[in-house]
């Protein structure tokens, strides 16, 4: 018997002070990039894909986003006026 199958990671890169293209709100919106990766015996080997998106903390929606625009917007977020870095890995299970 063989058990495969996917578990999703979704890492928050930055938060980041953005106008939403939605609600038109200058809010706060967090960068996360979001890996699915294939598991065998549900041990993790290798991603099957990675995607990039931003979410407006204030009417919730989500934009995706390229790794290029990702990288961009992370950049900002280092040399912004604080300079504090984020990278809190959120971990869930996808069945």
């Amino acid at each position: 018997m063989i058990i495969f199958g996917t578990k999703g990671y979704l890492y928050q890169l930055a938060i980041l002070t953005l106008v939403c293209g939605q609600c038109g709100n200058p809010a706060a919106h967090t960068l996360r990039k979001r890996v699915t990766k294939f598991t065998l015996f549900f041990v993790p080997l290798f991603p099957i894909s990675t995607k990039y998106l931003t979410q407006c903390t204030f009417c919730g929606a989500e934009q995706k986003v390229t790794k290029e625009q990702a990288d961009h917007l992370q950049a900002q977020s280092v040399n912004g006026p604080s300079g504090q870095a984020y990278g809190q890995q959120q971990q869930h299970d996808r069945f």
